[in-house]
């Protein structure tokens, strides 16, 4: 039945452009076309004239996947194809609505259902690019995706609806075949030098699934990992919560710089603070600029971190963490070099949902987390290199993640060993009458340095592996 629905929505939305000269057509002698046309240019307030000059987009996407691991441990592909395409009216009274879906299919790939023969553990990263939900579904998936009012008039705006944001602990996280989504009212005033924003959001939609999920039940989608007692994670759903009220100020100091403080509140189970200071890149000498950033977070429980059972909550009651993140680099004008380095102190666990968004780590690198530690010290170097008047873009990174050790579940809840991770990223943006597409190809090495106890849970699809990545977007 599903799928019978996006297949209607997507029909709809093909026919919104011909809304106008059906209703030309339904009543010819009334109306003549002279008279239509004039009507239609200077009727600029009506309903029907936002639905007739609304806007489309669209875009296409094939992304391939495939996971080597070491020894005799699974290897895994998976070759996903799909396409989407968004509707937005034009204003009608400061006010514009938005729909939009997407639909995935699977090109050829592995058994992405069945488990690795000598962990028990299941697929990882490939499974990704369908619907996590029901790793044995990876065919005609579809998905609505936006469906909001918008509201804009000068400094302020608003939306209600599903929609996608961006924010520090809740974002896109785009690195599969579809974002993450959020289903709730948000609002933003921009006023000379400050951005106030924030709102209440009550559903998810988490990248790699299909389904809206409420806030608390869109949580443990991904791996749950290890309580700090021992005991296997278990809170998918078995939570309880409101929903996630969202509170940030960004305030630009002076022509060099930017303060951002950010809160995060989900009810009944945890609240995120962060205080960012960021450097714009400034002019060190006639061709270099230096650039740098500082984050700092702070997290607690709130009441008993999702469920008064501590083997069911998300988060122990008690917890606290906190981490400080930071960046230095220089600029030119075609390259862009930084040193980063992160710090998750002894308190506790660091934990943000891996369902809505990567956390806000300058030492963040494609494929691999690092929420859910404690006691971590991680460095990173990146380079960026723009070539080819800017079609072509390089990126490497290179880091050392030090995690507590694997038998440490206090501070360690995914098992994954101190591990050193090489990307090399490529992109190109083409031009002329291939505009529209761009290419992308990421490879990521992970080598494993801390002590797995020969026990190759600790290893599958965690460390010791390559990862190859090929996406083609065509966007319109």
């Amino acid at each position: 039945m599903q799928k019978h629905i996006y297949a209607i929505l997507f029909l709809l939305l093909a026919q919104l452009p011909m809304v106008g000269v059906s209703a030309q057509i339904a009543d010819t002698t009334v109306v003549t076309e002279e008279n239509q046309e004039d009507a239609e240019q200077s009727d600029t307030t009506s309903l029907l004239h936002a639905f007739r000059k609304g806007s489309f987009e669209g875009r296409f996407r094939y992304f391939f996947m495939s996971a080597i691991n070491e020894g005799a441990l699974t290897d895994y592909y998976a070759n996903a194809f799909g396409g989407g395409i968004k509707y937005q009216t034009a204003p009608f009274h400061h006010i514009q609505f938005g729909l939009g879906g997407f639909y995935t299919f699977n090109l050829g790939s592995s058994n992405l259902a069945k488990p690795d023969s000598i962990t028990g553990s299941p697929n990882r990263y490939e499974i990704g690019l369908f619907n996590i939900a029901n790793p044995a579904q990876t065919n005609n998936l579809y998905k609505l995706e936006y469906f909001y009012l918008h509201f804009q008039q000068r400094h302020f705006q608003a939306t209600i609806g599903k929609q996608l944001l961006k924010t520090p602990f809740i974002n896109p996280q785009d690195g599969r075949m579809r974002p993450t989504f959020e289903d709730g009212l948000y609002l933003q005033y921009t006023r000379k030098k400050t951005v106030w924003e924030g709102g209440w959001l009550y559903n998810i939609s988490p990248r790699s699934t299909i389904e809206w999920f409420s806030v608390a039940n869109s949580i443990g989608w991904y791996a749950q990992g290890i309580n700090p007692n021992g005991t296997a994670g278990n809170y998918r759903g078995n939570l309880s919560s409101a929903g996630i009220g969202v509170f940030g100020i960004t305030q630009q100091l002076n022509a060099n710089m930017h303060l951002k403080i950010w809160e995060q509140f989900v009810e009944n189970m945890f609240n995120t603070s962060m205080i960012e200071w960021n450097n714009i890149p400034t002019q060190l000498t006639s061709q270099i600029k230096w650039l740098g950033g500082i984050r700092l977070i702070a997290q607690q429980t709130v009441h008993n971190g999702g469920n008064s059972n501590p083997d069911k909550a998300y988060m122990q009651k008690g917890n606290k963490a906190y981490v400080l993140s930071g960046r230095m680099g220089l600029k030119n004008k075609h390259i862009e070099t930084t040193l980063n380095y992160t710090r998750i102190t002894n308190n506790g666990r660091f934990l943000s949902p891996r369902e809505w968004g990567i956390e806000p780590f300058y030492t963040f690198m494609y494929r691999e987390r690092n929420e859910g530690n404690g006691n971590l010290n991680a460095v990173m170097w990146n380079v960026k290199w723009n070539t080819l008047s800017n079609n072509l873009l390089l990126e490497g990174q290179i880091g050392y993640y030090a995690l507590p050790d694997v038998k440490n579940i206090a501070m360690n809840k995914y098992g994954i060993p101190s591990y050193g991770q090489l990307n090399i990223d490529i992109k190109y943006q083409f031009k002329k009458q291939w505009a529209g597409f761009d290419a992308e190809f990421l490879y990521t090495y992970k080598k494993g340095y801390g002590n797995s106890y020969n026990n190759p849970k600790y290893t599958f699809n965690k460390v010791n592996l390559s990862l190859f990545n090929f996406i083609i977007n065509y966007s319109f």
